[in-house]
């Protein structure tokens, strides 16, 4: 029991003395924008250039507010993330009934399917240009079960594109993108570059090398039919070296690491596509760097 006590303790401990302020990782639930901020970045995007073209700043785990240190991977509500330029979400939902909730494990993140796709929709009212693309994961029930349920909830609004066709910009501005994967068959094909427990992280520094060749991976697959994924997240939690690397420590080491390391590219012309780049807890200036990768 002690020892049980000693651990929480320990984690909680963590996460109060990694609390950072930087501008690549960020764990304050208050956004706070420049004046000058672009929040509809994709008007910059030419109508021709297809998404798979295109690198995107998303949020990994991106509802994953609640549950405590171990639990959370993102200090912004869904509508600040939209805003800061987040432009891929990563959803995990239960369906019990006929609702569709969003959970984290078994933990639930005090939202349904139904809440986020009205909070985007409302974000894409205001900003038409840009469009937001969506992974839906479900947790312990059948494909077919969260296919028709989803389905049934976007019924036939021509503001979701649920098509497997590779669109380009003009296609889908202004709309919800939805991207398919193993246990979820709506919209365009996702292709992830993660392989199995490249999530499980003992050392930061091999993390790093994880994630170049990942993005290694990525830009050799841009431009075909499917959109590709790299997760530059992870956890301590499964592992015994890594133990008391909470997926908020891994971010404040990971994020500042991924911004300079992206900014290299900078010079190229054309610059390289990394496809999707899902976070953690990151800060609005690592955003600003992954989107620029699409301006030269």
């Amino acid at each position: 029991m002690k020892s049980g006590l000693l651990f929480q303790f320990i984690l909680v401990s963590v996460t109060v003395f990694c609390h950072g302020n930087d501008q690549f990782f960020n764990d304050n639930a208050d956004l706070i924008l420049p004046g000058s901020y672009n929040i509809p970045w994709m008007a910059g995007v030419e109508d021709f250039r297809t998404l798979s073209l295109l690198t995107f700043p998303g949020a990994h785990d991106s509802m994953a507010l609640y549950g405590g240190p171990e639990a959370e991977h993102q200090a912004w509500s869904l509508k600040d993330q939209l805003r800061a330029g987040i432009r891929f979400l990563d959803l995990k939902v239960f369906g019990l009934g006929n609702t569709l909730y969003v959970m984290h494990g078994v933990i639930y993140q005090h939202s349904t399917l139904r809440d986020v796709i009205d909070t985007i929709q409302a974000f894409l009212s205001e900003f038409k240009t840009e469009a937001v693309l969506i992974r839906v994961h479900p947790e312990s029930f059948e494909k077919k079960t969260v296919n028709e349920m989803v389905q049934s909830l976007i019924g036939n609004d021509q503001n979701v594109w649920v098509n497997t066709a590779m669109p380009n910009m003009g296609q889908v501005r202004g709309k919800i993108v939805f991207l398919q994967n193993s246990a979820f068959t709506l919209g365009i094909p996702l292709r992830d570059t993660d392989g199995k427990h490249y999530n499980e992280v003992s050392d930061v520094k091999n993390k790093d090398k994880i994630i170049i060749k990942q993005l290694n991976q990525a830009t050799e697959a841009c431009g075909g039919d499917n959109a590709i994924l790299t997760d530059s997240t992870g956890t301590g939690f499964g592992t015994f070296w890594g133990m008391f690397l909470t997926p908020k420590r891994v971010a404040e080491k990971v994020n500042p690491w991924l911004n300079q390391y992206l900014r290299q590219f900078y010079p190229n012309k054309p610059r390289p596509c990394f496809g999707i780049i899902a976070m953690d807890f990151p800060g609005i200036d690592l955003i600003q760097t992954v989107i620029n990768l699409n301006y030269w």
